[in-house]
Order: structure tokens, then sequence, then C-alpha cells
């Protein structure tokens, strides 16, 4: 009877595994699209005309390298097939050695692709010149300090400052003046494009374009120590009329980013909330590039909570 019992078990069992089976790749069916509808292609999706030209390309480079690709894989799949062992018209040369044709194709078509590839990325790098400006039209200049970690952005000439939030009038030529306060790090605006390093003691420019309002993704593209995957912000692009509002807005909050400010919110501190100063002094970026405000102590774990060196004097 035990015997008959574990019989009849086992065929339970193997019943029951096509239908578990096919219950796996159902659920399975059901879960990929959500997993995937979590991806934001931002790159593909850009809001700007450097966006749009870095998207072509990619696009460009990617189609001059699929019309190798494509080809081999066909090749290989053809040549299997062709020298299969029942395909008694495939010739089995084992004593050749040379062909000069041969040598020609594989040679000729790498370096035609690799010629392609250097004019597009040629041009298209001369062509995205970050430092370049947009169009004639005035810009608006915002100038950006990445800190330990989170992101400082200070409006010249509107005279606030905020942090972890950057907001930018739509349709308006945006030129960026860059710096570190510590380590290397790296500003990125996927959807508008460029991504440009931030190095201590030293200004890089970009200059960007928000073609139409919107909240747009922006991120460190640099490994900058523990906080770095937090060091996120939000891109807001609003249309004219908002962004003059906005800055009355900022501009009625009481509080100003001074040195002694700055050097308190210099110090390594993971995921702050976003916020804004009302005043900022005129002078603290070109202090933070000449290192007349000393650089921050970097993200190391003792220095955490070690004291900020004094503001120096020019």
């Amino acid at each position: 009877m035990q015997t008959v019992a574990s019989h009849s078990h086992q065929d339970r069992s193997r019943g029951d595994a096509p239908g578990r089976s096919r219950a796996v790749l159902r659920w399975t069916g059901l879960a990929l699209p959500l997993a995937l509808s979590a991806c934001n292609a931002a790159l593909l999706d850009p809001r700007g005309p450097v966006g749009r030209a870095e998207k072509t390309i990619l696009i460009d480079s990617m189609a001059i390298m699929l019309a190798i690709v494509v080809p081999t894989i066909i090749a290989t799949l053809a040549f299997a097939w062709w020298f299969r062992a029942s395909n008694s018209k495939a010739r089995y040369l084992p004593e050749w050695a040379f062909s000069g044709k041969i040598e020609l194709v594989v040679w000729a078509i790498p370096v035609m692709v690799i010629i392609l590839l250097g004019g597009v990325t040629w041009i298209g790098s001369h062509q995205l010149d970050p430092a370049e400006p947009l169009s004639t039209d005035k810009p608006i200049d915002i100038q950006v300090v990445s800190l330990d970690w989170k992101w400082l952005f200070i409006y010249p000439e509107q005279g606030v400052a905020t942090v972890n939030q950057l907001t930018v009038p739509a349709g308006v030529p945006i030129r960026f003046s860059l710096t570190s306060a510590s380590v290397l790090n790296a500003f990125f605006i996927p959807q508008l494009g460029s991504m440009i390093y931030t190095m201590n003691g030293m200004r890089t420019e970009l200059n960007l374009h928000a073609d139409e309002p919107g909240t747009y993704r922006g991120i460190s593209g640099h490994y900058s120590g523990e906080g770095f995957s937090d060091m996120h912000f939000d891109v807001n692009a609003l249309p004219a009329d908002q962004f003059t509002a906005w800055v009355a807005t900022t501009r009625a909050n009481t509080s100003r980013l001074d040195a002694a400010n700055y050097v308190a919110l210099a110090r390594p501190s993971v995921n702050p909330p976003p916020s804004a100063y009302g005043a900022v002094d005129a002078d603290l970026f070109d202090k933070i590039v000449s290192q007349a405000i000393a650089p921050s102590p970097g993200p190391e774990p003792e220095a955490k909570g070690a004291t900020q060196a004094p503001v120096l004097g020019k």
C-alpha cells in the first residue's frame, strides 16, 4: 500500500509540474512589463537642442555599427548551414592559406566603420562644445557647486540660491558655470544633454536649453562617496511668467547664503531636502573657485564630523 501511495503521489507531482511551469511563465509574463515600465530612457526622450543632437549621434553610431554586426551574424548562420555535414556541395579546402579578396573585405569594412564613427564623433563633439553658446539670445546665468552630497545652485543676477532643486525658464538659453567644493564630480541632466565634470579650484562652462516646460531629472554622473546615489535633483523648467514669480517668492525667504552659512552647508550630508536662500553674497562663487573659502574636507568617513576651516580673506 505504501508503494502504491508513493507512486500515486509521484504521478500527481509529475502531473502538477506542467501546471506550475505554465503558472510561472504566466506570472513572469505579467511581471516583466511592470518591471520594464520603471525604465526611463531619458537619453531617447530629449527636451532640448543638445539632447536631440546627442540622440542623433547615438542613433547614427548604432546604425553604422549594425551595418557590420547584422551581416556578420547572418554570415555566421549561413556558413554554419552551408558547411553542415550533410551538404555534399560544400567544398573542404584543408590546404587553403590566403585570399587577397577575403583580406580586402576583412580589413576594408572595419576601416570604413572606424572612419564613419570617427567622423560622426569628431563633427558632433565640435558642434556640441559645452562652452559654445547655443544662440544669440541672452542666457540666464546659473552657478553650480557640487558638494558632499548635494548640489548648490546660485543665481547671480536674481540674487538667490537653491540646494538640490534647479528652476530655469523654459525657452531661454542657460549658461552654467560649475565647480566642486571637494572631490571630482559630474553634472548631468540626461534629457537636456551634455554631462560635464566639476573640479575643485577650477571653473567649467556648460550651455543648455530646455525647449518646453516640464520637470526633468538631474543626477551626479561620477562616484564621489557613500552619498553618491542620493545626489540627484529635479529641474523645473517654467514659463517666463512663472519663473519670475518663483524668483519673487524665493527672494521673500529671509535666509541668506554668506560665507559662514556656506561653510556649514558644505559639510557632508546625505539626501538633504531641497532648500532655498532669499539672498546670496555676490562674490561667493568666485571665492569657492579661487579657494578663498577653504575646500570641503571631502567624503572621507573621518571628515563627517570635522570642523570646517575658517574663511580666508582675499
